[in-house]
């Protein structure tokens, strides 16, 4: 696995663009999101349909036809530096065929930022773009909005990426499931999103030769185990060289939930560090897609051959 083209880092003054390409979003904590990257010196601009709903399945933020081009339009605006995902939700595997990718990699690289039901996105920039992105903190996120780590850290990325290259796991978490080292490419998201998309043109083929990144929400021990075995059975985990295993927020007991991974992902032979501090869970870290780096699970370290960001 080759790593991706890495996008231009920020700058102060650049105009970043909102997008809902999922669900619908509260006014009020749009604004709070768009105050702090207003405080970031960045001039942020909201997709028309970002307030919107479905009138038909309201837990979609509009159409699918209108977050498609939501998307499109700000991605494809040579005068937008960044896209930022407003919240996650579900509706990003209902759009994405819809997105004209071809128009999407002419506009040429730039920042993409977003977690749990955008994992769907980030393997499609990743397969039609070729183009590092960012798991991180949703702009109207609840833990964005109240956390200042998963605010600093998201805003070092952006701006000072050279500065992160090494990310450390969220004391007290970052212990060895399986200890060891590995070197890979940075891929992955929210487990489930990764199993459901499965099969459809916008995926990964796999993660040979590369370093997964899972975490979920929400979703009781039985189901991850569903979803990773899904994983194992199809061969998608074959040559999976290390995993970093982030929150697991609502999922039940965590002794449960180490239980399962433990069951699913220690007969695979690789290191694997759990609780890295990235996903649902509170101040949630920036790590990008499609960078090379070395996992060091006993040291709960991962460490970036070249900053996120160029």
């Amino acid at each position: 696995m080759r790593p991706l083209v890495r996008p231009p880092r920020l700058a102060p003054g650049d105009r970043v663009a909102v997008v809902a390409p999922s669900g619908p979003v509260p006014e009020e904590r749009l604004q709070a999101g768009l105050d702090i990257l207003r405080g970031w010196d960045l001039d942020p601009v909201v997709a028309p349909h970002v307030l919107g709903r479905d009138r038909t399945l309201g837990y979609l933020a509009a159409t699918d036809a209108q977050r498609a081009a939501d998307l499109e339009h700000a991605w494809c605006d040579p005068a937008v530096a960044a896209v930022f995902c407003a919240r996650g939700g579900y509706g990003a595997q209902r759009m994405v065929d819809l997105v004209d990718w071809d128009a999407m990699r002419a506009a040429g690289p730039k920042v993409f930022t977003g977690f749990s039901d955008v994992t769907v996105l980030h393997q499609a920039f990743a397969t039609h773009l070729r183009l590092v992105t960012l798991y991180g903190p949703a702009a109207a996120g609840v833990d964005f909005l109240k956390h200042a780590r998963a605010q600093d850290h998201l805003r070092a990325t952006l701006f000072e990426p050279e500065s992160v290259r090494t990310v450390s796991a969220v004391p007290p978490g970052g212990r060895a499931l399986v200890p060891g080292r590995a070197r890979g490419v940075t891929l992955g998201g929210c487990l489930s999103l990764l199993a459901s998309d499965l099969g459809t043109p916008h995926a990964r083929p796999g993660a040979r030769g590369g370093l997964l990144l899972l975490e979920d929400v929400a979703e009781s021990p039985y189901r991850l185990d569903r979803y990773l075995t899904q994983l194992l059975r199809t061969g998608w985990l074959d040559g999976t060289t290390g995993i970093l295993l982030g929150s697991w927020e609502a999922c039940g007991p965590y002794e449960d939930v180490r239980t399962v991974l433990r069951d699913r992902l220690g007969g695979l032979g690789v290191p694997v560090v759990e609780e890295f501090g990235f996903g649902h869970g509170e101040g949630a870290l920036t790590l990008p897609l499609g960078v090379a780096a070395e996992l060091d699970a006993d040291a709960g370290s991962l460490t970036l051959d070249a900053p996120a960001l160029g």
